[in-house]
């Protein structure tokens, strides 16, 4: 089996409301599909979502990268081959993991669909039946956060994830708002996305969320800031977890021997797709540090794609992937069971796309290989 075309389409999920973040608020979501074609007329799926932020990469540039190198040089390459198309990635372009994500999962699609068995199936099989859904809040006014906890919480959802990061006290009145709303049997986790800078502030708001109740927390400093986890991870009773700061194999050793943080969240768009994020589960594992796969808010194709990797692996306990239920419109039929998500047992990522769709969503698009050339 070879890869004989790769169709590439930028694409922008409409959103049903505003996604924010410390850093920047998103009124819909650019994301990049690639479909490629083998031989044998078999069909995979792969999409990317960069960041500027957080993976350094922006939709126009990601774009152009796999149009004008990536693509090209899988043209002709077995999709089987994960390792080595990997290899032949890497010694293209130095990490760009969103791209690389995109072949990578769409590979995984095309394998998972010749050999008639899910992607978890390629990867050490299904381990876990199903995994409860947090709902994400995002960041505003306290009462508004409150008040949607409270919505969500009825429709039985049992964890709620919070954005903060723009200052610290009134981030702390966002957190005491929802907690007082939920009560406190209600799994509240806090993303900082980075936004309290540095390890004094970070430990002025640890101070200050006595008594709410955090299952933990999730990058509250600058993510090349490794030595500021450390003092925090030392000096604070609330689980630390590291998502910007941990990319690839060499923040993973780093995180590892400095003892920067108790759990790590994984994201495929941070390392370069399901292959990848396989090695770092396993070293997480050996270290003794618990896994979380993460979103950065994809459609159907990437979500699903994270969901079998962490369904595969003993060491995940939680998941984020909630893109689809964000978007009013989506390429995918991704089924979520809220507050619950249990994947199918089709072969592939098991996500049927809607071309119509992907069609209506494409501002740009390219092909490269039989129809390219």
């Amino acid at each position: 089996m070879k890869i004989t075309q790769i169709d590439l389409y930028a694409i922008r999920l409409p959103l049903i409301t505003p996604f924010v973040v410390s850093y920047h608020s998103y009124a819909d979501m650019p994301s990049l599909i690639v479909k490629i074609t083998t031989d044998e007329g078999i069909v995979g799926y792969g999409e990317a979502v960069a960041d500027d932020h957080v993976t350094g990469e922006s939709w126009e540039s990601t774009f152009a990268l796999i149009e004008h190198s990536l693509a090209p040089a899988l043209i002709g390459h077995n999709p089987m081959h994960f390792e080595a198309l990997h290899d032949l990635m890497d010694s293209i372009v130095y990490q760009a993991p969103a791209a690389k994500a995109a072949l990578d999962i769409a590979c995984f699609d095309a394998v998972g669909k010749k050999l008639g068995v899910p992607v978890y199936d390629l990867i050490g099989g299904r381990y876990h039946e199903r995994f409860p859904i947090t709902h994400v809040l995002s960041i505003g006014e306290p009462a508004a956060m409150a008040e949607e906890a409270r919505e969500r919480m009825e429709q039985g959802y049992s964890s709620f994830k919070m954005k903060v990061g723009r200052d610290v006290l009134s981030d702390v009145a966002r957190i005491r708002a929802v907690r007082e709303a939920v009560g406190d049997d209600i799994a509240i986790r806090v993303d900082v996305n980075q936004g309290w800078v540095n390890a004094s502030s970070t430990l002025q708001a640890i101070e200050l969320m006595k008594g709410l109740n955090i299952d933990w927390l999730e990058q509250p400093v600058k993510a090349d800031d490794i030595e500021g986890m450390v003092e925090i991870k030392a000096k604070s009773t609330i689980p630390l977890m590291i998502d910007e700061g941990m990319k690839s194999k060499r923040e993973m050793r780093q995180v590892i021997q400095q003892g920067a943080a108790h759990k790590v969240n994984i994201k495929l768009m941070k390392c370069g797709g399901i292959y990848p994020a396989v090695k770092l589960a396993h070293m997480a594992e050996m270290a003794g540090l618990d896994c979380q796969i993460g979103s950065m808010v994809e459609s159907s194709v990437g979500s699903a794609a994270g969901f079998h990797v962490a369904f595969a692996k003993k060491v995940f306990s939680s998941v984020e992937l909630t893109g689809p239920l964000k978007f009013s419109k989506d390429i995918g039929n991704l089924h979520y069971d809220v507050p619950f998500i249990a994947l199918n047992d089709q072969a592939g990522l098991g996500v049927d796309v809607d071309e119509r769709v992907l069609e209506e969503l494409t501002v740009r698009r390219t092909t490269i290989g039989q129809e390219g050339a």
